[in-house]
């Protein structure tokens, strides 16, 4: 990947010139179906310059209570696009019931904001989204005049998960979308970067709100080079992430203490009982494992995660539950 950088061609992206640049959104374009694409730095202003194209002051979208869009970037919508969110519940797998999204569109009247786009997330807390409930929920939106977009940060992982061509599983997914947000730093590996992908007009308009939101950059192929390079090499490996994932639940499952959730693709949650999770992030920390806690300890497996690493993993919690008030005193080296 480093190679690739280094050799990329370069020119100035803010000016639409970067070849190497203008082949990744043309790539990414192709691979789900849409018209035209868009390199963003991060996911997190691929959807909010998603949300500003698609709507506009004053206007409304309808996202999940626990969706990323809604509650892990910060508000950007609401604080920058001036655009409503209207938080509708999720059950475990990530689903608004589809009751609850008709319910939550708005009367056209002046009382209200104007309900204007629904937004979905796949895969959700490392579940992929059935395609029977996005093919109901994208077409309840449509029914009623709203277009629809996809937070894909983890769009290829779920593709992977349903078998076959991961290539023709993503086409069928986002194409029952407006627009999708497709990460290329998750499990693809890439150091930084997504891509907003939808018809030409939408992408349009996001890009004049990438620069309004200081996304412009100028020789930015360097890094739109390690995403080509992650889109050739990349993809079909998240099978192994995901065969790691379930590896350490099947370690932890069973151990007093501990209740393992979700391990369909590369994502694994633990809750700890008597509140002793910080305590075991802590001790993870200092074995050289780095998990995070803001939903419950939360463990992904990537590129740089090997059987190895997993089983330390596993060793590590398990001499933590063992003890929980003395297990930590070795200082740990490297982390996995």
């Amino acid at each position: 990947m480093r190679e690739a950088m280094l050799a990329a061609p370069l020119g100035d992206d803010v000016f639409g010139d970067d070849p190497t640049v203008n082949a990744l959104q043309e790539r990414i374009a192709a691979l789900t179906g849409k018209a035209a694409a868009l390199f963003m730095p991060s996911g997190t202003q691929s959807n909010l310059c998603a949300m500003m194209a698609h709507c506009e002051r004053g206007d409304e979208y309808l996202v999940g209570q626990l969706a990323h869009t809604y509650r892990y970037e910060g508000g950007g919508a609401a604080v920058l696009g001036s655009i409503q969110p209207q938080p509708l519940a999720q059950d475990a797998q990530g689903r608004m019931a589809l009751a609850d999204i008709e319910a939550a569109i708005k009367p056209i009247d002046p009382h209200f904001a104007r309900t204007r786009l629904l937004c979905l997330e796949n895969t959700w807390n490392g579940h992929p989204m059935p395609p029977e409930y996005l093919q109901q929920a994208t077409a309840l939106a449509r029914r009623h005049g709203l277009a629809v977009h996809l937070d894909g940060a983890r769009v290829f992982n779920a593709a992977v998960a349903r078998g076959g061509d991961p290539f023709a599983a993503l086409l069928d997914i986002v194409g029952l979308f407006d627009s999708v947000s497709v990460c290329f730093s998750k499990g693809l590996g890439a150091p930084v970067g997504s891509a907003l992908c939808g018809s030409r007009e939408l992408i349009d308009r996001a890009r004049r709100w990438r620069k309004v939101l200081g996304g412009g950059m100028r020789q930015s192929g360097l890094l739109a080079a390690a995403a080509l390079h992650a889109l050739d090499h990349h993809v079909h490996r998240l099978a192994n992430d995901h065969a790691l994932a379930q590896r350490l639940a099947d370690g932890l499952a069973g151990i007093d203490g501990l209740s393992v959730r979700s391990a369909q693709t590369n994502i694994v949650f633990l809750d700890v009982a008597n509140g002793l999770g910080p305590s075991l992030l802590a001790h993870l920390e200092r074995r050289g494992v780095l998990a995070t806690g803001l939903i419950g300890l939360r463990f992904v497996t990537h590129l740089d995660v090997d059987g190895a690493g997993i089983d330390r993993t596993v060793a590590a919690v398990r001499e933590f539950m063992a003890d929980p008030t003395g297990a930590g005193a070795t200082p740990a080296t490297g982390v996995y």
